[in-house]
């Protein structure tokens, strides 16, 4: 997924970068509000910018120059929402491209716009989706199919629009942009789809792990659903009292009436 320097013409690296922008000038904005708004929370955003700086590192060569690896938006995305994560995503591509040669500086907006704003996003929708279409499903399972297509659906949307950054690029002699964009796409798919299962699996162990450790951080970020209040005591032996009470009237009324 990560670019790397001098793939891209300075024309459509400089248009990435400007669609990127305005993506990360609010998520400064979202990141320092919820910081300010809750200061305790820094440290689970600390937690999703080092999850994802980790995983996105783990680069497998791919096609043209390029590398397969997992995205590792999917945490922050859930935890956070999408614009909190297009700050994330950025800050870890900009530290990879100057201390790892991963990915460049004049690529750095193309990388940003796929990973870090595409991305956060398919993964947020992904989840909220899924949440929704499981609710009678219990919490544990729920939660963790919802984190599992989060991160999986986070992975691929971040390689196809690679895919079309590229293709438009690099077009195909024959075939053209689309004809480049199947080709990369194609190719891309060989090595992502396995590597966004196993990010999939290994963001579950994550939330997981969170929550039970953190569970009330989750529930404060809507992430776990708040568990229903406990009936008071003596709720109980009063409604069975009052359905014993009414049983007993009833029978009565049947005697004097026979």
């Amino acid at each position: 997924m990560h670019i790397p320097e001098g793939l891209l013409p300075p024309l459509h690296a400089a248009a990435w970068t400007a669609a990127a922008a305005p993506f990360v000038v609010h998520g400064v904005r979202s990141l320092t509000r919820r910081v300010r708004a809750d200061p305790d929370a820094k440290l689970l955003i600390g937690a999703a910018g080092a999850f994802c700086f980790v995983l996105s590192a783990l680069k497998i060569p791919s096609a043209t120059g390029t590398s397969s690896h997992p995205a590792g938006v999917g945490l922050g995305s859930v935890l956070f929402r999408p614009p909190v994560m297009a700050v994330l995503g950025t800050v870890t591509l900009l530290f990879q491209a100057l201390l790892l040669a991963h990915g460049g500086l004049s690529t750095l907006g193309a990388n940003a716009f796929s990973l870090a704003v595409v991305g956060p996003w398919v993964a947020y929708g992904a989840f909220r989706l899924v949440r929704g279409l499981t609710g009678r499903l219990p919490e544990g399972t729920s939660l963790s199919l919802a984190v599992f297509t989060a991160a999986f659906s986070a992975s691929l949307g971040t390689y196809t629009v690679t895919s079309l950054q590229l293709a438009l690029a690099h077009p195909d002699p024959e075939g053209g942009v689309l004809g480049a964009f199947v080709k990369y796409a194609t190719i891309f798919s060989v090595t992502q789809i396995p590597i966004a299962v196993i990010e999939g699996l290994v963001t579950v162990v994550a939330v997981r792990l969170l929550s039970s450790v953190n569970r009330g951080d989750l529930v404060r970020l809507g992430v776990l659903r708040a568990a229903a209040p406990p009936a008071p005591e003596g709720t109980a032996g009063r409604e069975a009292d009052t359905a014993g009470t009414a049983a007993a009237g009833g029978d009565e009324k049947k005697g004097e009436k026979a």
